[in-house]
């Protein structure tokens, strides 16, 4: 007799019935840019009469908007043309990194509406000032915002570091440990805003909603759903996206690829081992290769990157170095994964013509498979339109899309 069978699920009523369509509805709306109920009915497998019924509730709620005109996508008379509102629930990212913070509000359609972007250096700075200076930033988003009547209904946080519970265990490039970010930042905020509603707080790590920004904004070619993204900054952080879905593990921590150690006897890393990847191909690692300084305010990625496109011979090599660093790490992760692409994000989308060589070097020498090649395309920079600050917001907009009914009588106190 098996006795571990999975607890069935309680049956479905009418109301969570009708609050699962409500979500089907406003995704199909968004997903076409542009429909009619007739467009909406064909895509989602509903009668027309629910449909409509459906869209009226999203109509009336402020998710959903008719532009007036009519058009004829589908047999029978032209629809009433239905899109997703430029106004009401929205999103709130706020990145938080080594030498800047920055803050994006996404509506429901996906568009970025505000950013902000401050530059500072983060380090050495204790983690309450940091979170409350970020949360000063994301005031003044959401003061902006509200001018265009967007309502964020929710924040979540960017960091590079291990998250869980609502608390970064370790940002070794930071100097956090057990810092409860969403607490602090979520106090912070509500200090400055004390008349508004309490916007709740989420976090996760930077290179994870980096990643699925990628996915969900990015230039990867239709139908690649799984990818490998490594984020440049001060430190390295990765992600690894499968079929579409953000693979986690078991505590949430998987993608630490800046820590995979490169040479084991290699230079100590803020992490407290010896010869990670970040210690070779990290910011500070490419500039010092480079003979620039990795202060704030100094010349920094700009000039390394103005001195590789002259052909400055010390700038080249560090960047081969490095690339060479990175194709050694890359090949592991492509060997266990099978990626369709290994997608580069943070500094390295813009240094990645001086880094692309060395890295498909050993990526066509390491991939057992091989399957790789230089110039397929698998190796590639990740978009403009996609960062983390951006993927952070849309995460709160896909669970307003996720169940617009528990959103819809929010009002304008949230923001």
């Amino acid at each position: 007799m098996n006795n571990h069978l999975t607890p069935l699920e309680p049956k479905a009523d009418k109301a969570t019935v009708r609050r699962h369509n409500l979500s089907l509805v406003l995704r199909a709306v968004r997903d076409a840019g542009e429909t009619t109920r007739a467009g909406v009915a064909a895509h989602v497998g509903l009668t027309r009469a629910a449909v409509s019924s459906l869209v009226e509730q999203l109509l009336e709620s402020g998710f959903l908007t008719e532009s007036g005109k009519t058009f004829s996508g589908q047999a029978g008379r032209p629809g009433t043309a239905l899109k997703v509102a430029r106004t009401g629930p929205a999103g709130l990212g706020v990145e938080i990194n080594i030498d800047y913070v920055a803050v994006c509000v996404v509506d429901l359609a996906g568009t970025d509406r505000v950013r902000l972007v401050e530059r500072l250096d983060n380090r050495g700075v204790p983690a309450a000032e940091v979170l409350a200076h970020a949360a000063r930033i994301a005031s003044r988003a959401l003061e902006s915002a509200a001018e265009q009547d967007l309502h964020p209904v929710g924040v979540e946080l960017a960091l590079p570091g291990l998250i869980s519970g609502g608390t970064v265990r370790q940002a070794p490039n930071l100097g956090w440990k057990r810092v409860a970010v969403e607490g602090l930042f979520a106090q912070a905020l509500s200090t400055l805003r004390p008349t508004r509603r309490a916007l709740p707080v989420s976090a996760d790590n930077e290179a994870n909603v980096a990643a699925l920004a990628e996915l969900w904004f990015g230039g990867a070619p239709k139908g690649s759903r799984t990818f490998v993204y490594v984020s440049g900054e001060i430190g390295i952080g990765g992600a690894l996206v499968l079929g579409g879905e953000l693979l986690r593990g078991a505590h949430g921590f998987a993608g630490e690829i800046g820590h995979v150690a490169v040479d084991q006897i290699g230079p100590l890393c803020r992490c407290g081992a010896h010869g990670c990847l970040e210690q070779y191909a990290g910011q500070a690692a490419l500039l010092k290769a480079a003979g620039l300084d990795d202060v704030a305010g100094g010349p920094g990625v700009a000039e390394l990157e103005r001195r590789a496109r002259s052909g400055e011979e010390r700038a080249v090599s560090a960047l081969d170095q490095a690339g060479q660093k990175l194709g050694l790490v890359l090949s592991g992760a492509v060997n266990l994964f099978d990626p369709d692409a290994v997608v580069l994000g943070g500094i390295y989308r813009e240094l990645l013509p001086w880094l692309a060589p060395s890295i498909d070097r050993e990526l066509t020498a390491r991939v057992i498979s091989g399957l790789w090649e230089p110039g397929s395309g698998r190796l590639r920079a990740s978009s403009s339109s996609g960062d983390a600050s951006r993927g952070a917001a849309a995460l709160v907009v896909r669970e307003v899309l996720a169940d617009p009914a528990a959103y819809a009588k929010q009002g304008k106190g949230t923001a």
